[in-house]
């Protein structure tokens, strides 16, 4: 691994002004990073650890309603969290992030700016309207979490831009969610298919809104929009749901690698989206319907 000087800015701004520096790398759990300095597929000039600013690794309910979640907290503190009980596709996600080890350092916000097209712990963000709170030379701004991703292993942050934190919307009622993915091995693993669901029903007992995103099908994680788009107006149940799935598989734009096949893959993801809506519906009560 190369020399770097390593920082622990105690403030967001002083980790601002540490960006600054040429070929500055940030560091919120170091589960990426590390591994990525060490192979040599990542430089860095400097590191700077924002472990130690308490603002990043708060996890807050909001004034407003919703949640906040400080970039920096930790996968084992997202999935623990009394304020995130309301988003438990959110916390489940979380525990998929590699094993506990792993866990107690990583955290969502490296999960978002590592961008992965598998990462685990976005698809659940997406489904739910996570916002990206950001900081920069030019102050500070918010963007949709699908939004930040660019390609494999790069964000829509600027230069001398720091991810700050991500903000939940108040869980709507009559809704659930739920993130499903398959993996070769129970942990420490990369999901070859991942899919998250939301749906939220209407007065009648149909969906009145849906979403649907996908993990390892395309260079991003994407959503699945012909799958929303048939869900909603209709009523829950299995054949729906079965139907939703093949639309998403549609939807995925999959690759053949060593790992799985591009139509491998797009089984996956009819399966794993209709298990993942019947499992939102489960937590509606609608047990039967999702049988």
């Amino acid at each position: 691994m190369q020399d770097f000087v390593y920082q622990r800015p105690e403030t967001v701004a002083d980790a601002l002004a540490a960006l600054r520096a040429a070929d500055a790398r940030v560091l919120a759990g170091g589960t990426d990073l590390v591994p990525q300095l060490r192979e040599g597929r990542r430089r860095a000039a400097r590191v700077i650890d924002l472990k130690h600013i308490p603002e990043l690794t708060a996890i807050t309910l909001l004034p407003v309603g919703g949640v906040s979640i400080g970039a920096a907290a930790t996968a084992t503190a997202v999935a623990g969290h009394a304020a995130l009980a309301g988003y438990p596709a959110i916390a489940e996600s979380a525990q998929l992030i590699g094993g506990v080890q792993v866990q107690n350092r990583a955290s969502l916000g490296g999960n978002i700016c590592n961008a992965a097209p598998s990462a685990d712990g976005v698809p659940a963000l997406i489904c739910h309207q996570a916002q990206a709170v950001i900081a920069g030379p030019d102050g500070t701004r918010t963007m949709p979490v699908e939004a930040m991703f660019a390609g494999p292993g790069r964000t829509a942050l600027a230069a001398g831009e720091l991810l700050l934190s991500i903000r939940l919307p108040p869980p709507a009622p009559l809704a659930a969610a739920a993130y499903l993915r398959f993996t070769p091995r129970r942990e420490m693993d990369i999901a070859i298919v991942g899919a998250a669901a939301w749906v939220r029903l209407g007065p009648d007992g149909a969906i009145a809104e849906a979403r649907v995103a996908l993990a390892s099908v395309a260079p991003t994680p994407i959503r699945a929009p012909s799958a929303e788009t048939m869900l909603v107006g209709a009523r829950p149940g299995e054949a729906l749901f079965e139907r939703a799935g093949l639309c998403a598989a549609q939807d995925a734009r999959p690759i053949s690698d060593t790992r799985a096949s591009a139509a491998y893959r797009a089984t996956l993801v009819a399966v794993l989206t209709a298990r993942a809506l019947a499992a939102c519906s489960r937590r509606l009560g609608l047990e039967a319907m999702a049988a």
